[in-house]
């Protein structure tokens, strides 16, 4: 199942970016209390839900994009791939994310999960 957000933004791509760009930073991300990354594997902690473990397969600076994948997760998770893009426009920037997981009951969680990330986004770009 593939959720998909298209979300425009009152602010340059290069400010969404910083925040974006930095597969280390989750302060954007609600529920995730830590973060390492150690070369192209970001492991996350997540309280009251376990901890989660994905591997950056695609990173670009300079057209604002990443693609990761969930390869280690408490629950019934078996697949997770996600894309994002952040595209310049007249009003601001968009951001286009992608995101596929199986199995299918997991589509409205991670819906959910990127919408709070979005209103996240929302305060740190306009406090």
């Amino acid at each position: 199942m593939a959720v998909n957000i298209d979300h425009q933004f009152r602010t340059t791509a290069d400010r969404l970016w910083e925040i974006l760009g930095k597969p280390d930073r989750v302060d954007w991300v609600p529920g995730v209390q830590h973060c390492v990354l150690e070369g192209d594997v970001r492991s996350l902690t997540l309280p009251g839900a376990g901890d989660i473990k994905e591997r950056i397969l695609f990173y670009s600076n300079e057209q604002r994009i990443i693609e990761y994948s969930c390869f280690e997760a408490p629950g019934t998770l078996k697949t997770h791939y996600a894309r994002m893009e952040v595209i310049p426009n007249a009003k601001g920037c968009q951001l286009l994310w992608h995101a596929e997981v199986t199995p299918v009951n997991i589509e409205a969680f991670i819906r959910k999960s990127m919408e709070a990330c979005l209103a996240r986004l929302e305060q740190l770009l306009n406090p």
